[in-house]
């Protein structure tokens, strides 16, 4: 998750128009569609929310706890609805950390199924 949001970022952050966004045309509605459109890509979008749950997820990691399952099967639907309503694009990738939690989730529910 944290490797998506960077790479986002790397990819827009040079096309996105900081100074005016930093003069107040969002603000004023002064900016044009794809200045807005872009915004919505970067820190108005999911990138910061992303980032934060990936540091999360990695913090659990290290420390061996999980996540819920219902985070990866919440990352899923909302990727699969983006792609439905947009097509192919960047959301496909959040199908690779989904997996890994919800893999993780069900592995985990087994193993205590089984200790049991």
């Amino acid at each position: 998750m944290l490797v998506i949001a960077v790479a986002h970022t790397a990819l827009f952050a040079t096309l996105a128009p900081w100074s005016s966004w930093l003069a107040g045309d969002l603000h004023d509605n002064a900016a044009d569609s794809d200045s807005v459109a872009t915004f919505w890509a970067l820190p108005g979008g999911f990138v910061v929310v992303l980032a934060l749950l990936g540091l999360l997820a990695a913090r659990a990691g290290r420390q061996g706890q999980l996540l819920p399952g219902y985070v990866g099967w919440t990352l899923l639907a909302w990727g699969a609805l983006a792609v439905s309503l947009i097509g192919p694009s960047g959301f496909l990738f959040i199908a690779v950390p989904a997996g890994l939690l919800i893999t993780a989730d069900i592995a985990a529910r087994r193993q205590r199924r089984s200790s049991s």
